[in-house]
Formats: structure tokens, sequence, C-alpha cells
């Protein structure tokens, strides 16, 4: 049996029910603007909750930039997009020292990053020197310009897209920021019927997109002590380690997946799964943890913290498969 963590007071049903009382109005809200993507709704929900970032990954075309403006639509937060190209500087990100001859002083000039909701557009086209600036942001939530270092706003998300198919003139992402997003989402094509509802409300030269503030970024970080104090059982606990321990030693659950990992989860990943379960569980109305949170979180998290070995890409096998796998021969609580 793991170490429990020190005891806390885990909140009853109706605290959990008064401080929860945005995400209903909220899915609702963007509901109405965005068809489907349900499921990205909520992971970007639980990313908020957690302090945590988000990397999404999917072909042009399938709303990502519509969900994301549209949250911040609906948090009333700020939101600023950054198309990055292969000749972005780190000065273009978080900004730079501008200086002014008549007073002979140099003051900031605030980059896009100071944002809410940051979306990175095709992070993975910018250089390294780009993704190190970056990088300290997500983690630090600070950003240095020249001497002087300005704390980024609260709550701070940062949603990077990239395309899985068009891969020419794109720069590898460091596995060490890979492990700063707290997901890695799919997004998937729409079903037919959801389909059919995005053309009969977007094939117009002038679609309706107006969204209505139904809640503050503010209730969301006020959220955050509740969702910390959501109960987790030992058994959950022990489960969890056990799903990151089997993607390290994989040759102990599955004797045939030691040839397809090349490397595991780090901790990072514990710690975000056990954070992430929590936070859906508060969404979902629920102040305890249930081992179905974690396998529905699972395949998101581990997805960018798996490597696979080169006999797996050989083969074909992707990262889901190998997870399902795990998570099919791990016994639940």
């Amino acid at each position: 049996m793991s170490e429990s963590a020190p005891p806390t007071a885990v909140p009853d049903q109706e605290t959990i029910a008064r401080a929860s009382a945005w995400v209903a109005p909220l899915r609702s809200e963007i509901a109405r603007v965005l068809v489907g993507q349900t499921e990205l709704v909520d992971r970007l929900l639980v990313a908020l909750l957690t302090n945590m970032h988000v990397l999404l990954e999917g072909v042009p075309g399938l709303a990502k930039t519509l969900a994301v403006r549209t949250l911040a639509s609906a948090l009333h937060a700020d939101f600023k997009r950054i198309q990055f190209t292969p000749d972005l500087l780190p000065a273009d990100v978080i900004g730079t020292m501008v200086y002014h001859p008549k007073e002979g002083n140099f003051t900031p000039r605030l980059g896009p990053i100071f944002a809410n909701l940051v979306l990175a557009d095709e992070i993975n086209r910018a250089p390294a020197k780009v993704q190190s600036a970056l990088l300290e942001a997500m983690q630090e939530r600070q950003v240095t310009i020249g001497e002087n270092t300005y704390k980024l706003p609260d709550p701070f998300m940062v949603l990077a897209t990239q395309n899985p198919i068009d891969q020419e003139g794109t720069y590898t992402l460091p596995e060490a920021q890979l492990d700063r997003f707290l997901f890695k989402v799919r997004v998937v094509y729409p079903t037919p019927a959801e389909e059919r509802r995005v053309l009969d409300a977007m094939a117009t030269s002038a679609p309706k997109l107006d969204v209505s503030q139904v809640t503050q970024a503010k209730d969301i970080v006020a959220s955050r002590a509740v969702v910390n104090a959501i109960h987790m059982d030992e058994k959950i606990r022990d489960y969890i380690v056990s799903i990151i321990q089997a993607t390290r030693t994989p040759d102990a659950v599955a004797p045939h997946l030691k040839l397809l990992i090349r490397c595991g989860a780090s901790p990072r990943g514990t710690i975000n799964l056990a954070l992430a379960s929590k936070a859906l569980a508060f969404l979902n109305g629920r102040n305890f943890v249930i081992p179905q949170d974690i396998k529905d979180l699972a395949p998101d998290i581990l997805r960018h913290r798996i490597l696979l070995s080169y006999e797996a890409e050989a083969e074909g096998v992707t990262s889901e498969e190998v997870i399902k796998q795990l998570l099919d021969k791990l016994p639940v609580p």
C-alpha cells in the first residue's frame, strides 16, 4: 500500500454543487456554438481546474480555434492567438524592451503570451529558442524580458495545436516540453449527424457565433480548492501508480508489450492523472474519484508520455493500442 497523502476535509455534495454551479451553464453555452466535441470541452475545463496546459492534435477545420475562442468568450477571459512560424522570435511571443529616444529609457512591451487563454497554433513550426521561451511561461507562470520578470495572469493556459499530417518544416517538440502538457487530445472528425448540424449552422457567409458570458475565470480559480479536496481512496491511488509503473515495466503486465515501449511515463504523469481525475469527478458532480475517471483520462494523459519502440513504429502500433492493452490487463479496484 502506498503512503497516504495528508488528510484534508472532503467537501460534501452541497459544497460540490455550490462550487460547480458554473459547469452546466458553461457547457450549455459552449454547446450552443460548438457542435459536438464535448470531450474536448471537458478536457479544457479539467486543464483550467488543474492549472495545466493542453496539446490539441488534429487536421485543420475541426473547430479547435473555435472551441478555445468560445470558451474564452463564455468566461469573459482574455484570449490571444499566436501563429507559430519558422521565423518567429521569442520577443514575438513574450514581448521585448522598447527604447524611447526622447526619454532616453527602455519600457517593456508585453507580448501576446499575457492572456488567460493562449492558442499556440501549429506549435511545432517554431524553432528551439521560441520553444524555450514558451516553456518558461508554461512552467514558471512568468516571463523574463530584459532584466525584469513579469507574472502571467491567473488563470493562464496554453492550448497548443499541431497538424498530425503535414510535417514538412516542423520541429519535433522536446520531451521536456511535451511533459508539461496535461493532455494530448486527439480532435476527431464529427459524426454524420454532427456534421449535418455544422452544415446547417455554418454554411453561410455570416454565421451566428455570438457567445454570452455565463461565468468568470475567477470562478474556476476559486473552484480549485474544492477540486484539491475531493476524496481519492487508497485503492484508487494504488491503481494510478500501477498504471504508470506498467508503462515503465510493461513485461510485468504482458511480456509482448516490453518490445513495444521504449520509455514509460514520468512521475509527472502520476501526479497529473490524480489531479485530472479529481477535476473530472468535480465536473460530474461527485466528491470522490471512481476507477472510470482514471480509465477515461489515462489515454489523453499518457499518449505523449510513452515513447514507442522502433519495432512498434515499424509494425504500425499506436500509443492508443498500447495504453488500451495496459488498462485491459491491470486489475481495476
